[in-house]
């Protein structure tokens, strides 16, 4: 082996990683929903657990990437421990799938099936649709798949690569007493561990072991052990990424590592055993891509076999390690950590907008029975809820500023850009409960009354407002495109209403039947009545837009107050139902 293999192997490394974190964060964006159905499926069952780490991982071919996620779960709440131990244990196993798709460069035979099998046959067929659909679809998706395509092309092409360049160590007597050495089960352990903590990836270490392997010169004796290592390896990234968590994420973080170190000294005891009393011959042959691929699979789910049963002493073992604060520790409800996988990172602060939305709704609720009944303690829980909500606008807004700075496809950006605008809209619907809350206060104090007509009104608009607020809260919780096109009739109603009030208070005025001191109150009233209606517009009409794939808000609602049959018919029933006494 001269330097020009060895800067082939290295370029042969780079471009497999290179490939791999490429594939990866693509299929992260392609399956942006399923990830989202997958994780609002976790209980406390073990197997469904389970089966959601083995799913999302074998989806983003990244173990590392799915405990990371689970550390920013635990760390914003999402998530508890137990949950988190089930999910870890499932990522240790789907993260087998890419070995076996490497295995596939191991494939030999002379029939034409065989030769269409292996990677060096398709991948060139593969990279050419990948860059079609990269370079000349518009569709985001479309790309996506492309990129897909073209990141799983260059990692095997850097595969071939490395394979090539390490055939000549065949030859070297130093490489074969290398292998030799790793026979020795703690240091090949020590080897699998050191490489994967430096490259950050089980699955890439495995990769670079199979090309190592296609030499003929690793026999499973030494391959098994660095196995074993490698799944120690494969936890710094969730150990680096608990710095800076609370307790909890340090737990599951410290489980992952439990994990596959308690794996590793019992299977590795066992096979220690197994080795120094019967010396099976399969332990002195030397190793293929496909039985390392079996081995890896074969060692994770022994682990999970072992420890699922013991799930609840990994637990008790985390807290004994990592014991609670005296005080009690702020959860994160936006986890930094979660940016990574953008459709989760999205799908949580929707979870987020959406309390924010119920808040909103409440607050006004409360707002306007202090109308007829003023409570000083519902008060002041309404002007608690409108800070929570002015905190929920800064935590929600900055989050998606930099969550939009990452990859999102179109339908993730879209969606990201309707909660940016929706957030500022449920704040300020809170801020004028506030204001009703101080006009119910200021009537109470001053003993100011409106008259019977004047009450009779304000009711309808009270009503009318409730409704406008519920609907398009419904619209947003649902993504319910038939209740946001009621929202727009309905504001439209509010408007008019609105005028209606305020020509009849002057003519109240003109009359003597009002005190001056009573309509300030009252032009105030309805003031924050329609605006809270205006803002209930604009989320329905970002809804909408979401669904048409348009941004322009006027856009949509002046098409919606058009000629349609359906805006006619809501209008006029809204009208009937608030301006009867017209």
């Amino acid at each position: 082996m001269d330097i020009f293999d060895f800067l082939t192997l290295l370029g042969g490394l780079c471009l497999f990683l290179f490939g791999m974190n490429i594939m990866g964060q693509s299929l992260e964006r392609s399956a942006g929903s399923k990830l989202e159905i997958m994780l609002g499926k976790l209980t406390t069952n073990k197997f469904a657990g389970l089966l959601t780490g083995l799913g999302v991982t074998a989806i983003i071919q990244s173990s590392s990437a799915t405990t990371v996620m689970v550390v920013g779960f635990v760390n914003s709440g999402l998530m508890t421990l137990r949950q988190a131990i089930h999910v870890i244990m499932g990522a240790n196993i789907g993260t087998t799938v890419t070995a076996w798709i490497l295995s596939l460069s191991g494939i030999s035979g002379d029939s034409i099936f065989l030769q269409l099998l292996k990677p060096t046959s398709f991948t060139p067929i593969l990279a050419v649709i990948g860059i079609a659909l990269y370079m000349f679809c518009k569709t985001n998706k479309k790309k996506d798949i492309g990129t897909i395509l073209l990141g799983f092309a260059v990692l095997m092409f850097g595969m071939d690569a490395m394979t090539g360049a390490v055939s000549g160590l065949a030859d070297i007597p130093a490489f074969q007493e290398l292998f030799l050495l790793f026979k020795n089960p703690i240091l090949g352990v020590v080897a699998g561990t050191l490489l994967t903590a430096v490259i950050q990836s089980s699955s890439a270490s495995v990769g670079i072991l199979q090309a190592l392997a296609s030499t003929g010169q690793v026999s499973y004796g030494a391959a098994i052990p660095i196995i074993m290592g490698q799944n120690i390896g494969t936890c710094i990234t969730a150990i680096l990424a608990s710095f800076g968590t609370n307790k909890n994420a340090k737990r599951a973080a410290l489980v992952h590592l439990s994990f596959n170190v308690i794996g590793t000294i019992v299977w590795l005891s066992v096979y220690s055993i197994v080795d120094l009393v019967l010396s099976p011959a399969l332990f002195d042959e030397m190793a293929t891509l496909t039985g390392i691929a079996t081995a890896h699979s074969l060692f994770n789910l022994a682990c999970t076999m072992l420890l699922l049963p013991l799930s609840g002493l990994l637990e008790k073992m985390a807290y004994k390690l990592v014991p609670d604060a005296k005080n009690p520790e702020k959860v994160s409800e936006l986890d930094d950590r979660l940016l990574a996988t953008p459709a989760v990172a999205l799908e949580r602060s929707h979870a987020l907008t959406l309390e924010m939305a119920k808040l909103a709704s409440e607050s006004l609720k409360d707002g306007i029975s202090l109308l007829k009944a003023y409570d000083i303690e519902k008060a002041n829980y309404i002007r608690e809820i409108e800070d929570k909500t002015d905190h929920y606008e800064d935590i929600i807004g900055s989050y998606i500023v930099k969550l939009s700075s990452h990859a999102l496809n179109e339908k993730e950006g879209a969606t990201a850009s309707m909660m940016l605008k929706a957030i500022g809209d449920f704040e300020r619907i809170s801020d004028h409960a506030v204001n009703i809350a101080e006009s119910a206060q200021e009537m109470k104090e001053k003993n100011i009354s409106f008259t019977a007509d004047a009450k009779k009104e304000l009711d309808s608009l009270c009503d009318a407002t409730l409704e406008i607020v519920s609907l398009s809260c419904i619209a947003f919780t649902e993504g319910n495109i038939d209740i946001a096109n009621c929202v727009e009739p309905l504001e439209q109603v509010i408007d008019k209403l609105k005028e209606f009030l305020r020509s009849q208070h002057i003519e109240r005025l003109r009359r003597g039947d009002c005190s001056i001191e009573a309509g300030f109150v009252w032009s105030d009233l309805i003031t924050n009545m329609e605006r809270v209606s205006d803002h209930c517009s604009n989320i329905a009409g970002g809804i909408i837009d979401v669904a048409d794939n348009n941004m322009n808000i006027h856009e949509s609602l002046k098409a919606i107050r058009g000629e349609s049959d359906f805006y006619k018919k809501k209008y006029l029933e809204y009208s009937e139902r608030y301006l009867s006494f017209a």
